[in-house]
């Protein structure tokens, strides 16, 4: 089954809309340590769409200034080279995967807002955690974005799907578990093949290869792979939206020790997380 699922679904995502032109040059001149506001303003400008959502975060209620920021330098100056960098992608995202026609055997309206939870609550354990504001928005798209390889599978193997999905209700298993006992391969693995063609290198990329395989992993971006499986595991126990998995596996350990955090943290985050998401909606223009 495994070479045949792998290549319908490698098929698929060559086929995916790939990321528009200004936001793939978004995620080059990001990537260049060198890059200057000025040098992402240049390449946002040709983008009417992208600049109105730059102004339209800048002046939401969320940043509360009080005064009109109608420069694209300043909003971006203030906002931080990270956070455009990570509104241009998950907006992009968004509006090349939320076609009903790609979710067959998950409800698409369940698994956007689990996602938009988890990279919300992702985002909020980093704040709470004091990591660097401008830093944080990069936990929000690797929240926002670790289940994306459900998509393709989802699409193309939908009956196969359907089958994972009740195995792992009927077993009480994982579901990443189920899929790979039925697919041959699970969604970890499709989103990593996502995040190649898309060029999604580091933390975000890594978030989506080994939110299941955490425990193995040993490159340099642990912060964030461990605030969004904690942040998952969040959506999960809250329920707020579901993709899939009733029965995800207890955390390690390891991972509240290397956050430092207690296992209250749930009930302490949670008001902000539902008014965080709401928030992330109207950017994102999710229903």
């Amino acid at each position: 089954m495994s070479e045949d699922a792998e290549r319908k679904i490698a098929s698929y995502i060559k086929n995916m809309p790939s990321l528009p032109t200004t936001v793939a040059k978004v995620l080059e001149v990001c990537n260049n340590p060198k890059t200057s506001p000025a040098d992402l303003n240049q390449v946002i400008s040709l983008d009417p769409v992208l600049v109105g959502r730059v102004l339209k975060l800048i002046n939401s209620a969320y940043y509360g200034l009080g005064q009109q920021v109608t420069s694209l330098v300043r909003a971006i100056i203030m906002l931080g080279i990270n956070t455009v960098k990570n509104l241009a992608l998950s907006s992009a995202v968004l509006r090349n995967l939320t076609s009903k026609k790609d979710f067959q055997a998950l409800d698409m309206d369940g698994f956007w807002r689990h996602s938009l939870c988890v990279g919300v609550a992702a985002k909020v354990i980093a704040k709470k955690r004091g990591v660097d504001p401008k830093l944080a928005e990069e936990y929000f798209t690797a929240g926002l974005l670790h289940d994306i390889g459900k998509i393709p599978i989802n699409a193309v193997l939908s009956k196969e799907y359907v089958m994972a999905v009740s195995i792992s209700d009927r077993e009480r298993i994982s579901l990443h578990r189920a899929e790979d006992r039925i697919i041959g391969l699970n969604h970890a693995a499709a989103g990593f093949l996502i995040a190649k063609a898309w060029r999604l290198e580091g933390a975000v990329g890594d978030a989506i290869a080994y939110h299941h395989a955490y425990m193995e992993y040993t490159g340099p971006y642990k912060d964030v792979l461990f605030s969004v499986v904690l942040a998952n595991r969040f959506a999960s126990i809250m329920e707020i939206g579901f993709s899939g998995n009733r029965y995800p596996e207890k955390i390690d350990p390891a991972v509240w020790e290397y956050l430092g955090l207690e296992r209250d943290v749930f009930d302490e985050i949670e008001t902000v997380v539902n008014q965080e998401i709401e928030k992330a909606k109207i950017f994102l223009k999710i229903e």
